[in-house]
């Protein structure tokens, strides 16, 4: 004589609500953003608070790209390498922009100099005519654009990098400076040196802005 299995009954509403438990696990997670996934690989920098006044007004400028007291309205973002940083791109270029502005905010002035050439001397000033050059200022905070311009000359690369400075003055009142840093490094030519191939600053073309 066969046996019959005997089957489980359950109610209609525990089947109805297994159901729902399995089509909710077996969706797909909602897609990345794409904006989200590249906000980590632009060159731009993102935008510190600005500082206020006692009344809790903004003491400077907003800045924004595009503006007369901003940086270049240039959203196209850098293709970040899956490996080191080439040191002669313009990748790494914009990096020792970021470097400098960073070491202005931490107020560590002889450190930033010595990102201009020849050790700093580049810069037409001594360390303590550039310390004294920063001192004056309160606060201090920096925004970097996207590296352009690349171009050869003479034996050596040049490359341009929006830059903007802004803060308040120990004195009172608000700044806020924003031009290209041209950065400049020795062309792959005999006899150069590893840290003549490398990016520092040429020159500075800050200038004030409303």
């Amino acid at each position: 004589m066969k046996k019959h299995k005997r089957l489980l009954r359950l109610p209609i509403g525990s089947i109805a609500m297994m159901l729902a438990m399995v089509a909710c696990s077996s969706q797909t997670p909602p897609a990345q953003d794409e904006n989200l996934a590249t906000t980590t690989v632009t060159s731009e920098t993102a935008s510190p608070a600005a500082p206020v006044d006692d009344s809790g007004n903004s003491a400077v400028p907003s800045g924004a790209p595009g503006t007369p007291g901003g940086l270049p309205d240039d959203r196209t973002p850098l293709e970040e390498p899956n490996g080191p940083i080439d040191a002669k791109s313009a990748e790494a270029a914009g990096q020792v922009v970021q470097r400098y502005g960073g070491l202005l905010e931490q107020r560590k002035f002889a450190e930033a100099r010595r990102l201009w050439g020849n050790g700093g001397e580049a810069s037409g000033q001594s360390e303590a005519e550039f310390v004294a050059r920063f001192d004056k200022y309160a606060t201090l905070h920096s925004e970097v654009g996207r590296p352009r311009d690349m171009e050869g000359a003479a034996g050596s690369i040049y490359i341009t990098v929006p830059f903007r400075l802004f803060g308040t003055l120990k004195g009172g009142g608000a700044f806020n400076s924003v031009g290209p840093l041209t950065l400049r490094r020795v062309n792959d030519v005999p006899g150069s040196t590893e840290e003549q191939r490398r990016w520092h600053i040429y020159q500075s073309g800050l200038n004030p802005r409303p």
